[in-house]
């Protein structure tokens, strides 16, 4: 893996991390295409980069995040995932993580759900564009159930915020409520997530392995902040269907290029 290598799934992971389209999908994908070898090293690499557009979340959300009742929601909310994730660990890392066909099928079916979430969520809701001036944290409830939903973005190409959104639309919080409790949220489960693999693999790294990683991660955190404000200033104005029309597009792409 070269350092344009690492540069372009850096920017891949900064953009796609917050978006309700999988990171770690598009990472496997990017990789498909640029013919980079699932190495141990490299899944390593596609799961601690992300650290990097972790780190632009507690840039940009430093007081929201160490609020006491933000802590206490968000440790509710990662239990499940914690637990769910340690459990399966090996399973995913042996077997999903890299597997393209179990990306490009969650794609597909994550894509349909979020459709369908989405046009139920209109019914429920009429005032669609309702965007609140601060976060409102979900519930201690709430959090549990969306730490729940959370622990189904285990698998590659489901999506971790893609996860988190549908459980919040499925409790009708806001459009910007369920986004930013998704970022916040982020931060303990992928820096749990980094920090288990570098424990389970720190084997794999070497010196130049070492400045893979932080080219990586320098990159992911500058694009990642960009992603943000993106993704803000899109629920603004339109809902999360254009999510779920691109994941179904991108899954029949690799289905007729690469699976067929």
């Amino acid at each position: 893996m070269t350092i344009l290598h690492n540069i372009i799934l850096s920017i891949v992971e900064g953009i796609t991390e917050f978006l309700p389209i999988s990171s770690t999908g598009h990472l496997i994908l990017a990789s498909k295409v640029l013919d980079i070898v699932q190495s141990d090293f490299v899944k390593s690499f596609e799961i601690i980069i992300q650290l990097g557009a972790i780190l632009s979340v507690i840039v940009l959300y430093f007081k929201k995040l160490f609020n006491v009742e933000t802590i206490k929601r968000l440790i509710v909310a990662f239990l499940p995932t914690a637990v769910i994730g340690l459990a399966m660990y090996k399973i995913v890392k042996k077997f999903l993580l890299g597997n393209l066909t179990v990306v490009v099928w969650s794609l597909l079916i994550g894509g349909v759900l979020l459709i369908v979430l989405e046009l139920w969520y209109k019914r429920q809701k009429h005032d669609i564009s309702e965007i609140d001036s601060e976060i409102v944290l979900p519930n201690y409830k709430q959090s549990f159930l969306i730490g729940l939903v959370q622990s189904v973005a285990i698998i590659p190409g489901v999506s971790r915020s893609g996860a988190t959104i549908a459980g919040g639309l499925l409790m009708r919080m806001s459009r910007k409520s369920i986004v930013e409790f998704s970022f916040l949220l982020a931060v303990p489960t992928m820096v749990a997530a980094s920090g288990l693999d570098i424990l389970k693999n720190y084997q794999v790294f070497t010196a130049s392995n070492i400045w893979s990683l932080v080219v990586g991660f320098v990159s992911s955190f500058i694009v990642a902040i960009l992603g943000i404000k993106l993704l803000l200033g899109f629920i603004r104005k339109y809902d999360f269907i254009p999510f779920g029309v691109y994941r179904i597009i991108i899954a029949l792409i690799f289905i007729l290029f690469f699976l067929v």
